[in-house]
């Protein structure tokens, strides 16, 4: 063996010496092997000596543009991506991601962003062909059905549309008016009429049973106006009384209480006649006048814009003193002063004569409805007093019992209320 210098110095020949804290000193270790690649804990490491790659086991490296390489992002979580569905959205399905929430149908192909995200009142904006949008429907959509006053009556009854039996008690108006009319709801407050020739308006919340409350005042006392409204404008039409009739529409904002608005005409004047609409249109179908004879005039108006109705069609019969409701894109008429049975029926988006839907299942007159959009119903009315019926919106045939009300009405308002 060569000379060993020991001197403590870091040259050839020399032995490493440690310094006084116990350390190697600085010294070429390029030569050195079989050292774990896990001991190192600082210093930086050249690209060039890392193993990089997008296979298993590979450190993924950044391209020129800054930009991930092809990758698979299978395993990756926390990522906010579309929901993949056989089936359209509903107003009840409460994306977790809230608001910018997409949905795929991947049967139809069509696209939805989630807008509002309102715990089951959720609005799916349609990005594909921008219609068909999913969101909360217009004034008399709820989910529970309301028959209010009637002559003689200052009752509040009220039901689940969707649930076959009788009705409850809910509370009372304000004072008997000998009825009530012009009923229309937000979903969550609904208002109406006191009835008779009165101008009154009074609410309530749909969700909570109580008495009624003092809302504010029509433009002119009116009996038996009929009530539509797109969730936002309550919409208060026509008169039975006084003579010669008051062809006029009022309107007022559903959530906040004040007195009534002109809002234009009927293109004759009317009262308790068949009605309903769309998130746009309302429409007015027959009608009776103080005399007690029936038109089959059909009006309609576009809810936002004030101004006159326009003339849409007519009736398949004349009659007066029947009720209506709407959905599903439908309006309806039903009963009248002859206890008639008939059920008409208009496609609200386009113009035209009313078509025969069915018969209820008892004669009426002073008779009402509501909807929640996919059931229709029939409430109270002269000649049958507690009688409910019900029916498919969609689908044209008789009425079939449902229950009966609490209290028996006649010359009643009905609608509906509370979230679907």
């Amino acid at each position: 063996m060569g000379d060993v210098i020991i001197d403590g110095l870091t040259g050839a020949n020399r032995l490493v010496i440690l310094d006084a804290n116990g350390k190697i000193p600085a010294l070429d270790g390029s030569l050195v092997t079989a050292i774990a690649g896990a001991n190192f804990s600082t210093g930086t490491i050249p690209v060039a000596r890392i193993d990089t790659g997008t296979a298993a086991g590979k450190v993924v490296k950044l391209d020129g543009n800054a930009k991930l390489p092809a990758v698979s992002g299978a395993a990756l979580t926390g990522v906010a991506g579309a929901t993949k569905s056989a089936s359209d959205p509903t107003l009840t399905t409460n994306p977790s991601g809230g608001v910018g929430t997409e949905w795929h149908n991947t049967t139809s192909g069509e696209v939805y962003i989630c807008t509002d995200a309102t715990t089951n009142e959720n609005t799916w904006k349609n990005v594909g062909e921008h219609s068909g949008d999913i969101q909360p429907l217009p004034g008399q959509r709820g989910s529970r059905g309301f028959a209010i006053g009637g002559h003689g009556k200052d009752s509040i009854d009220y039901w689940a549309i969707a649930t076959l039996g009788n009705a409850s008690d809910f509370g009372n108006q304000i004072a008997n008016y000998s009825g009530a009319s012009g009923a229309v709801t937000n979903v969550t407050r609904g208002i109406y009429s006191g009835g008779g020739a009165t101008n009154i308006i009074e609410y309530i919340t749909c969700a909570t049973p109580g008495n009624a409350t003092d809302f504010g005042d029509k433009t002119t006392s009116t009996s038996a106006p009929f009530g539509v409204g797109n969730g936002t404008r309550g919409i208060m039409a026509g008169s039975q009384a006084p003579s010669p009739l008051v062809p006029a529409i009022d309107y007022v904002t559903i959530a906040s209480t004040g007195n009534g608005t002109d809002f234009g005409d009927l293109t004759v004047g009317r009262g308790m006649m068949g009605r309903g609409e769309d998130n746009t249109r309302a429409v007015f179908v027959g009608g009776g006048y103080s005399n007690n004879t029936g038109i089959n005039t059909i009006d309609y108006i576009t809810m936002a814009t004030t101004g006159n109705a326009t003339d849409f069609g007519d009736r398949t019969v004349s009659n007066g003193l029947g009720g209506g409701c709407g959905g599903s894109g439908i309006a309806m008429a039903f009963g009248g002063m002859t206890i008639d049975t008939t059920m008409d029926y208009v496609v609200i988006a386009t113009l035209g004569n009313a078509t025969d839907f069915g018969n209820l299942s008892v004669g009426a007159r002073g008779i009402d409805g509501c909807s929640n959009d996919t059931r229709g119903m029939s409430a109270g009315g002269y000649n049958r007093n507690t009688t409910m019926d019900y029916w498919n919106m969609l689908t044209p045939a008789n009425a079939v019992d449902f229950g009966d009300l609490n209290d028996g009405k006649q010359y009643n308002a009905c609608m509906s209320g509370v979230p679907l």
